[in-house]
């Protein structure tokens, strides 16, 4: 089947990734490196993170959670310490990317995101960077974000909504995401599923698949 739709994760795919953020952190802390991402793996559905991402704890339900969460681990660290290393910097060439996939397929964009940290969906860091974040938002034909539907990735559902949205099978999908756990699911829906590891690599690999030059 060709290609129809591109459907878009948006942190660590259009902005740096978070995980560089939190080993800097880490690294200033003394704490261990990865320590975060440790946390957010250890039972992935029903942690803070998860729990925030699909509204059902506030921005202080995630900070405590958060804090028993490390503390179980042997660590002191609070949700509220890293919730402002979420925002990263936008990508202009994956930005560009986004115009010429738009040009000639639907676009998506899939995120699990939080309400009450940061600003807008992206939880950006400043107005600035949230303007420059909903002006990408607004290139989308649809947008699904985790914490307005309670919903989020992996869960299969949610990358069904986007292709009912978009009226495209899956098979006409390709997915781009920074994480494989939630390339996984798209993969198994029969989306074409691409993970995001550096700038240049998902370029790359988006170009080869749509035969797009970017």
């Amino acid at each position: 089947m060709s290609i129809e739709a591109v459907i878009w994760d948006f942190g660590g795919v259009f902005t740096t990734s978070p995980f560089e953020a939190f080993n800097r952190y880490e690294a200033q802390r003394g704490l261990p490196l990865d320590l975060i991402r440790t946390i957010n793996a250890t039972n992935p559905h029903e942690n803070a993170w998860a729990l925030f991402e699909r509204s059902e704890i506030d921005a202080a339900g995630f900070d405590a959670r958060f804090a028993e969460e490390a503390r179980a681990l042997g660590h002191a660290l609070r949700g509220a310490e890293v919730l402002p290393l979420l925002s990263g910097d936008v990508r202009p060439r994956m930005i560009e990317a986004l115009a010429a996939c738009k040009a000639r397929f639907k676009v998506g964009c899939i995120t699990n995101n939080v309400q009450g940290a940061g600003h807008g969906a992206g939880m950006a860091s400043t107005t600035a960077k949230a303007a420059q974040v909903a002006e990408i938002m607004g290139m989308f034909d649809s947008v699904i974000e985790s914490s307005k539907i309670g919903l989020r990735k992996p869960d299969p559902r949610i990358y069904q909504m986007m292709c009912e949205l978009l009226d495209v099978e899956p098979a006409a999908c390709v997915y781009l995401d920074d994480l494989g756990i939630n390339c996984k699911p798209a993969a198994q829906l029969g989306m074409t599923a691409i993970k995001v590891q550096s700038e240049a690599q998902a370029l790359a690999d988006l170009a080869r698949v749509t035969g797009l030059s970017f």
